[in-house]
């Protein structure tokens, strides 16, 4: 499997080029805004999205000043969701340094993120790049919807896997399909953009599958769980496969714990125990490699080069990372 700095190799220059392009989009006459997205930017994460929209457009034609635009859009998009998710979870830290709402408090950040959002507006009409604009704000759209959906759904803990698929495509897939169609639109491939939205929509379901498996430990440590999304009542895949297909005195006991114990530490371990052996982390890894092959052979038609290696390691890496 490539580690990440081989799947970057082939966009290094871009993504190195990209720093300060989504730096000066990010710059503001306001001397405290200015001071929280420099602090922003600085502890960047993995950029996996503009890696997405640099691969995706480079293996399609050749990186552009629109490529770079349409990079910068998803990740003020991206970075905006993650200011405000942090408000909401009351979450104090972020990529292991404090979240900008532990730092500067709620209103300060809900205004950082909401100024991201208009940068979107704005850098879009600037440019004249209003099919990518056009893009971004259905993913917008959508993630606010996936979200409530989610939400709505936990309430009742009576969510469907069709439901559930639903939701996650819009939370999370949207993003990254939205990255993978930028690509191919910032360098006018139109005709390829809608499997290149498919392509990321399916990396982008996996990869949140690959999350929830998270909750019941890592590959070789199973059963040691982070229990985070069974204290938030979230529906995850290996969950709603086991009260979808296990025996009726298993479904009460697991829906009692997420109901009504889902701050004892050793009720989540055993609705962990439970989930794992009624087969739901089984499920959920067969789920997850059956999309990610199903991505991979969306890009078998295109031409062999780097850039489309680095998006066969950047699936594999989903399915195989370890955080």
């Amino acid at each position: 499997m490539l580690s990440v700095e081989e799947i970057k190799r082939p966009v290094e220059f871009e993504l190195d080029k990209f720093e300060s392009h989504f730096e000066n989009a990010l710059k503001s006459n306001v001397p405290l805004l200015d001071k929280v997205t420099h602090y922003i930017v600085k502890r960047k994460g993995k950029q996996m999205r503009p890696l997405f929209v640099f691969l995706c457009a480079k293996m399609l034609g050749e990186v552009n000043e629109t490529t770079y635009n349409g990079a910068s859009l998803v990740e003020l998009l991206h970075t905006a969701t993650l200011v405000h998710d942090d408000v909401v979870d009351d979450a104090n830290e972020r990529r292991g340094f404090f979240s900008v709402n532990a730092l500067w408090k709620n209103k300060i950040a809900v205004l950082v993120g909401d100024y991201m959002l208009s940068k979107i507006l704005l850098l879009s009409l600037e440019k004249k790049n209003t099919d990518l604009l056009a893009i971004v704000a259905r993913s917008v759209k959508e993630m606010s919807e996936g979200e409530l959906l989610q939400i709505q759904k936990s309430r009742t803990l009576d969510i469907t896997e069709q439901e559930y698929f639903e939701a996650i495509r819009k939370k999370t897939a949207s993003l990254i399909s939205t990255c993978c169609e930028a690509g191919a639109i910032s360098v006018e491939s139109h005709s390829e953009k809608e499997n290149m939205k498919l392509f990321g929509e399916k990396v982008g379901l996996a990869f949140q599958i690959k999350d929830d498996i998270f909750d019941y430990g890592t590959p070789d440590k199973i059963g040691k769980p982070t229990g985070i999304d069974i204290r938030e009542q979230k529906m995850t895949l290996p969950l709603i496969y086991v009260l979808k297909n296990s025996p009726d005195k298993v479904r009460k006991e697991l829906k009692k714990i997420v109901r009504n114990h889902n701050e004892d530490a050793s009720k989540i371990k055993r609705a962990t125990e439970l989930v794992i052996e009624h087969g739901g982390i089984d499920y959920a890894y067969g789920q997850m490699k059956k999309l990610a092959e199903e991505a991979k052979e969306l890009l078998m038609g295109y031409p062999d080069n780097e850039s489309k290696a680095s998006l066969i390691g950047l699936v594999d890496y989903t399915m195989n990372r370890e955080k």
